[in-house]
């Protein structure tokens, strides 16, 4: 079932709601400051039919979990997009493709996969299609007629190197990869799975996705833009491919209806996370920091969460994200759940 049929239209809003009261009555027990230490784990209330559920160990490694998943993604995306003929258009895709990217949305995918009781190899194939996506959104996003960057992830951006007609080929080209990919390397996954995964995943970036955040975002710059479309604009435009990866994920796991819709709502938690806080740091931190240019929501009058909340409440705003996220675990294993916890904190303390 589609995302925005769910819970988001322009006319309801299920965390313009949610934000709303909690600034009205923020909870007695927050999470605490938002730029808490990545190798911290910030206590939460998980409550499931008024019965608390013990929080995940403390001995687990976030730091080395992240980079044995990346590493192993890594290792698939450079297999998976040799160097071949014709040289220039792979070039330019490994060059967005294989640079020093987080891999969230991979990695979520492999993480959300395990909990339902699958493992990394059947999730691999979508895990390096979403980081596909995830660069051809990039490569676009970054275009002259869209947000005219000339920095991602320290480097020059894909058009800055090799021009805009082979980026934008190579954003074409990693799109369509993504699918032919999924569809020929899959193992061990039904049929059926392997369809709803591809349907998901088509759903997330296509014209109710991805590319209607786009559209709408486009639409307001320079224009008063109230919550409610700020919101629409992140959920679809951020939130959307997140949300996909866990489902996604999911899906190739085995997951039950009721499993995958609460995957889906804690995605959605985490992708909005990420959005606000990619606000705060726009504001907050320098192009050095950040490894893209920093302040331009600000210099080309976007709306952001901290120009229409203000830093502190769109903080309090992101520590309530988090406890909505980590709620929608509290029903898993808590032992196959401690990968999501703790990326969540993750997001939430990121510095760049």
């Amino acid at each position: 079932m589609a995302f925005s049929a769910l819970f988001w239209s322009f006319n309801s809003s299920f965390f313009l709601k949610h934000s709303i009261n909690h600034l009205k009555n923020p909870p007695k027990t927050p999470l605490g400051h938002l730029y808490l230490s990545t190798m911290k784990f910030a206590s939460s209330n998980l409550k499931q039919t008024n019965q608390a559920q013990e929080a995940p160990s403390l001995a687990f490694q976030l730091k080395e979990y992240m980079f044995t998943k990346l590493k192993q993604v890594n290792e698939a995306l450079e297999e998976a997009v040799p160097l071949q003929q014709p040289i220039k258009i792979h070039e330019a895709m490994r060059y967005s493709l294989l640079g020093n990217g987080k891999r969230m949305c991979p990695i979520l995918c492999i993480a959300s996969c395990e909990l339902v009781g699958g493992d990394e190899e059947l999730a691999m194939p979508m895990a390096c299609a979403l980081e596909m996506v995830h660069a051809m959104s990039l490569i676009h996003d970054d275009l002259p007629c869209m947000d005219n960057d000339d920095l991602r992830r320290g480097k020059p951006t894909n058009h800055k190197v090799f021009g805009e007609c082979i980026a934008i080929l190579a954003g074409d080209a990693l799109l369509s990869l993504a699918f032919e990919h999924i569809a020929s390397k899959t193992k061990n996954v039904s049929p059926d799975c392997v369809v709803r995964a591809i349907a998901e995943l088509g759903s997330a970036i296509g014209s109710r996705g991805v590319v209607a955040g786009q559209i709408v975002d486009i639409d307001s710059e320079g224009k008063e833009v109230s919550m409610k479309t700020l919101e629409y604009i992140h959920v679809h435009k951020t939130a959307k491919l997140v949300e996909a990866s866990a489902v996604c994920g999911a899906i190739m796991g085995g997951a039950d209806v009721a499993g995958i819709e609460r995957l889906r709502k804690y995605a959605r938690s985490i992708g909005l996370l990420y959005q606000v806080v990619d606000d705060i740091l726009d504001v907050t931190k320098s192009s050095e920091e950040l490894g893209k240019t920093a302040g331009k929501d600000l210099a080309s009058n976007k709306a952001t969460y901290p120009k229409l909340m203000g830093i502190d409440e769109a903080k309090k705003f992101a520590a309530q994200l988090v406890e909505q996220a980590k709620e929608e675990l509290a029903s898993f294993d808590s032992a196959k759940a401690v990968p999501l916890f703790h990326l969540a904190d993750y997001i939430a303390s990121r510095q760049s």
